[in-house]
């Protein structure tokens, strides 16, 4: 038999949905598994929303649409960049994607040639440094500080800097730290974008989750990076509709059609119900969005304020997004119950198994001092995990 692609063949397995399917089958063999792990909000899709979706169907055309989405998404999309981020764009700087993943991998497939840098700073969301071999370029990975609130420092940034950078790739409000970039340090990166004639690539899927800040896009905080800028976007967390899948992208012209040329052979249109699904989405007072926003604020306060009173680990409080990621490198060394505690996934596993206690481990993030939990999750959820989590360390 012939060999199977050498590109694809690299590509790691994501180690949150391998922890994830691992806690979901516990569960469905009746354990009562508390699980941190879910990176997706735990409320019901808004009503208006299913409704615009039941009548599309029943009184829409839902046949395929134009690969890039249809016009009156694209136009609620523009509307949306003005209204919040005070940033001109006309439909044809937009390409609607099967979810914001989709996005991402559009964006790096399209600016990517063989052994292109892309710089990633690390704690990174798990698909990042994929989907960038995936392209066929070369994941650079820049180390951040848990106390410098894991924000980049420029002066590491730029000795990273070379001839075969072609982009830099950020994630603000992050996943999976919480932290969320100053408005000087996005005028530093936009500077240094300039001045080495790169791409900018800024997921922003979590820009409503701040609890004490506006967000602010790097290209309304410098519009000279405009287009040079792709900005990554979607309605999932904002609107509890993750497996709609409904993502987005703004972008330069000419290269969003190439973008949309990708698309339309790898998947064409995204879902239309879900397009006109999401045209409501970005219609409605955003009191949906902040009711959201105040329950998760309660809900990580408790947990910074609990994780504060158990001993050998300890967290930074998140700025933005629903994850805390939990410093476990006190344990390193450790046994516990006969296991012993030498990295992220050991203890990932140990809590699964002894504790019955689901999180992801920090390697899958570029940080095995860590591991991420979720507060996307009830608060009697929380209240019990942390209690466990307590009782595993602190035998």
């Amino acid at each position: 038999m012939k060999d199977i692609s050498k590109k694809y063949e690299k590509i790691s397995p994501s180690i949150t949905l391998a922890i994830t399917a691992k806690a979901k089958k516990m569960i469905k063999d009746g354990m009562d598994v508390k699980s941190f792990g879910a990176g997706e909000p735990d409320f019901k899709t808004p009503k208006e929303i299913r409704e615009e979706a039941i009548y599309a169907i029943d009184n829409r055309s839902i046949t395929y649409t134009a690969s890039s989405g249809i016009i009156e998404l694209k136009e609620a999309i523009c509307n949306k960049f003005k209204k919040d981020n005070n940033i001109d764009y006309k439909p044809e700087n937009i390409v609607v994607s099967n979810g914001a993943k989709h996005s991402l991998f559009n964006a790096i497939q399209a600016i990517t040639n063989i052994g292109d840098e892309i710089i990633i700073p690390a704690p990174y969301w798990v698909s990042y440094v994929e989907l960038v071999k995936m392209a066929g370029g070369v994941p650079v990975i820049l180390e951040t500080k848990e106390e410098n609130g894991f924000e980049i420092e420029i002066e590491e940034l730029n000795k990273l800097i070379n001839k075969k950078t072609k982009a830099i790739l950020i994630n603000t409000p992050n996943n999976p730290t919480g932290a969320v970039y100053s408005d000087d340090l996005l005028k530093e990166l936009a500077n240094i974008v300039i001045e080495n004639d790169l791409y900018m690539i800024s997921d922003e899927i979590y820009e409503v989750l701040l609890y004490e800040s506006k967000h602010n896009s790097i290209v309304s905080i410098d519009p000279r990076i405009k287009d040079r800028t792709i900005l990554i976007n979607g309605v999932s967390k904002a609107y509890a509709m993750t497996g709609w899948r409904i993502g987005y992208l703004a972008c330069d012209k000419d290269l969003a059609k190439v973008i949309t040329n990708i698309q339309s052979h790898a998947t064409s249109n995204p879902n239309t119900v879900a397009q006109f699904a999401a045209v409501k989405a970005l219609s409605l007072d955003k009191k949906i969005i902040t009711d959201m926003v105040d329950v998760f604020a309660d809900r990580r306060n408790y947990m910074y304020d609990r994780i504060g009173k158990i001993n050998k680990v300890s967290c930074k409080k998140p700025k933005g997004a629903f994850y805390i990621m939990l410093n476990i490198k006190e344990l390193f060394g450790l046994e516990l119950k006969g296991r012993k505690i030498n990295n992220s996934m050991d203890f990932a596993n140990y809590l699964l198994d002894e504790a019955l206690v689901a999180v992801v481990p920090g390697i899958g993030f570029g940080a095995d001092e860590f591991v991420r939990l979720s507060y996307a999750t009830d608060m009697d959820t929380i209240k019990e995990g942390l209690d466990r989590i307590d009782n595993a360390i602190n035998l």
